[in-house]
């Protein structure tokens, strides 16, 4: 994925995200050391201040994702369904695809989940959820 010009990124450390034009929140994982529960909560907490009380669709580029402990999968299990209304992942890489499919395989979430090997059928799948 590539981030648009003339947009407000949000950078931390383990991913950068924006705001695409239909308002789907497009996220790139860093390659990055896993990120430990309290960091983890800091992200979750200060992106429900920005997106505010509503529910979003998510792209999420997991090429560079790093494996997460339990705890934080566990956070991300009970927070995500208040503010997710679908996630759609691409990955060029096959560890990327293997992390994402575990954790949506272990947890299994009340909201639609799809891997994609391109960036535009993945928009595609999400703007039907919007």
């Amino acid at each position: 994925m590539k981030i648009p010009d003339n947009t407000e990124v949000y950078d931390w450390k383990s991913s950068t995200f924006w705001f695409d034009n239909e308002g789907i929140v497009c996220s790139i994982s860093k390659k990055v050391p896993p990120q430990n529960l309290e960091d983890t909560k800091k992200v979750i907490e200060d992106f429900k201040k920005i997106i505010g009380e509503r529910k979003v669709c998510m792209l999420i580029d997991v090429t560079n994702s790093s494996e997460s402990t339990r705890e934080v999968r566990n956070l991300a299990a009970e927070e995500f369904p208040k503010f997710v209304k679908a996630i759609a992942m691409v990955s060029q890489s096959a560890l990327g695809k293997m992390l994402a499919n575990l954790f949506f395989t272990i947890k299994s979430q009340p909201y639609p989940t799809k891997m994609f090997n391109d960036e535009a059928e993945a928009k595609e799948w999400l703007k039907k959820h919007l």
